[in-house]
């Protein structure tokens, strides 16, 4: 039997993107590998959704590659991407999930029971029959990672999904990040909370004016700095 197609390592090689004269990201080279979770943070404009965005294939490079386990084609095999603000459909939460399952092509004999495990995972399974735009936003978070965790993901990409949440409600999606990383599914996570990276990430992408300014180990990243942005950054100075 022919092995399933991998999306890692994800590699982007002197990777550049342009939006007219402005420099959205420039030359900026990275691999990411299977482990723990990976948390890209800099300052506002720094380019953090645009590299995940590259990273998901719904954008392409002015310059450089993308690759995604030695392919350059950007059709997404194995990764999902969750924004910070997801779109509900004016369905109730199981048909939410119904819907992402049809969309990655699960047997229609599969679907239920699906469903009712990706709810359960989530904390939605009492919850699975209310309309989806009726949940509150940590509620909704939640359903959109059981959406995405719907793909089956090898990746799961991750733009600040905890941003305009209360702690409880960010409290409750950082479990179910952890336990999407436990279970081998590679996180990689914008976030602007370094309370957040310390308590998810293995490692840290730091970027400064679209460029990778610094990458290590998240314990080394934010106690011993070894760049001066990075040190100002984590001073919560403003870096420009």
């Amino acid at each position: 039997m022919r092995a399933p197609s991998s999306d890692l390592p994800l590699v982007l090689d002197n990777v550049s993107l342009q939006a007219g004269a402005t420099t959205i990201l420039d030359r900026l080279s990275l691999t990411i590998t299977p482990g723990t979770p990976t948390l890209i943070v800099g300052p506002n404009g720094s380019g953090k959704t645009t590299l995940l965005r590259l990273c998901m294939g719904l954008a392409l490079p002015s310059a450089g590659r993308v690759s995604w386990g030695g392919r350059a084609d950007s059709k997404p095999v194995r990764r999902a991407i969750l924004f910070q603000r997801p779109v509900m459909l004016r369905r109730t939460a199981a048909a939410n999930v119904a819907y992402a399952l049809a969309q990655a092509r699960t047997r229609r004999s599969q679907r239920a029971e699906r469903i009712a495990a990706l709810l359960q995972r989530v904390g939605l399974a009492d919850l699975a029959h209310r309309p989806a735009r009726k949940l509150s936003g940590g509620e909704q978070q939640r359903l959109a990672l059981a959406r995405a965790l719907a793909r089956d993901p090898e990746i799961l990409l991750l733009d600040e999904p905890t941003a305009s949440l209360d702690p409880a409600a960010t409290r409750g999606v950082e479990e179910i990040i952890l336990m999407a990383a436990q279970s081998g599914i590679k996180i990689v996570m914008a976030s602007h909370d370094l309370g957040q990276v310390r308590r998810l990430a293995g490692d840290v992408v730091f970027l400064v004016r679209g460029g990778l300014c610094e990458q290590g180990k998240a314990a080394d990243f934010l106690d011993h700095p070894t760049t001066r942005e990075a040190a100002a950054f984590l001073r919560g100075d403003l870096v420009i």
